[in-house]
């Protein structure tokens, strides 16, 4: 299942239904409503599912939007916070997010679970990898250093979010929406690769928890020499609930369109993926539509549809 991330035209469009209308036009008949989405775009898109103008593979947390955040801002309240109130309201916006979800007619909501607070290495990182220096002593040094703290510092906001999907299991149940836990861009992020694959095994019986796969994102790490993509890809493929695709410029330029960037080895990562996953194109607003049009074309004469 092919589906356009509304994080790509939402900006340029009023109404709900024409942004439904352009993807449509370009030849995608599902979307994701991701974050940056106007409160104002809804009564729209309601309309277009009604009229079967579009089907929705998925939603991005949060939406509706917060109200008290004036721009696009998906971070604004993390499960990781060590203020309460913040966890609080996070944990309102996805019930009201899983409330959406089922009057759209989708079953899966896509999440980011938070942050390991620390000050960032992923810049510095990005900056000696496109300085040539990946492979120097002081990448090395730095890279260990990075790990090592992430480390010891990661439990208790781990600890957290995973409370906050266990709050959230109730309201999955009632709605009947499945959760999947997206793979991040940074290492500080929750959860890396290692926390990825303990909540797979913490929640394998349970039917209202999966996982979201980002090309981009997970390439962005590989470029820095944190993980094996296909090896990620492979280990939770079975629990996979869709895939967030868009190509990558090196070594930490992502969003891109596919085959585009020349980072993502699709060839040889999309067998890895099971059959019917929604495969949702994530794309930066600045990517041009004719481009994105040419790139569809070759993508559905190379994968289908």
């Amino acid at each position: 299942m092919l589906s356009l991330s509304t994080c790509w035209n939402s900006h340029r469009h009023e109404d709900g239904m024409q942004l439904a209308m352009e993807a449509r036009m370009l030849g995608f008949d599902h979307i994701e409503v991701s974050h940056g989405l106007k409160v104002t775009h809804l009564p729209g898109l309601l309309q277009a599912v009604d009229q079967k103008v579009i089907q929705i593979s998925s939603v991005h947390n949060f939406c509706p939007p917060p109200v008290e955040v004036l721009m696009d801002a998906p971070d604004a309240f993390e499960f990781t916070s060590h203020r309460e109130t913040e966890r609080f309201r996070a944990l309102n916006l996805t019930e009201a997010t899983l409330e959406m979800t089922a009057r759209l007619g989708a079953r899966r909501v896509v999440l980011h679970l938070g942050t390991v607070p620390m000050k960032s290495y992923t810049a510095k990182l990005e900056a000696l990898t496109l300085a040539g220096k990946i492979y120097s002593r002081e990448y090395t040094a730095l890279k260990l250093e990075f790990v090592e703290k992430r480390t010891k510092l990661s439990q208790p906001y781990l600890d957290l979010a995973r409370a906050a999907l266990d709050e959230l299991l109730p309201k999955c149940e009632q709605y009947q929406i499945v959760l999947g836990v997206e793979t991040r861009s940074h290492f500080e992020q929750v959860p890396n690769e290692p926390e990825m694959l303990g909540l797979l095994d913490h929640y394998r019986d349970c039917p209202w928890i999966g996982f979201w796969h980002d090309f981009g994102h997970v390439q962005r790490k590989a470029n820095l020499g944190l993980l094996n993509h296909a090896e990620l890809l492979g280990e939770i493929a079975p629990r996979l609930l869709g895939c967030h695709v868009h190509d990558v410029e090196w070594p930490a330029r992502d969003h891109r369109i596919p085959f585009t960037g020349g980072g993502v080895d699709f060839d040889t990562l999309l067998p890895l993926v099971p059959k019917g996953t929604p495969l949702v194109w994530e794309l930066s607003p600045g990517q041009r539509r004719a481009h994105v049009q040419e790139r569809l074309v070759e993508w559905k004469s190379r994968f289908g549809e």
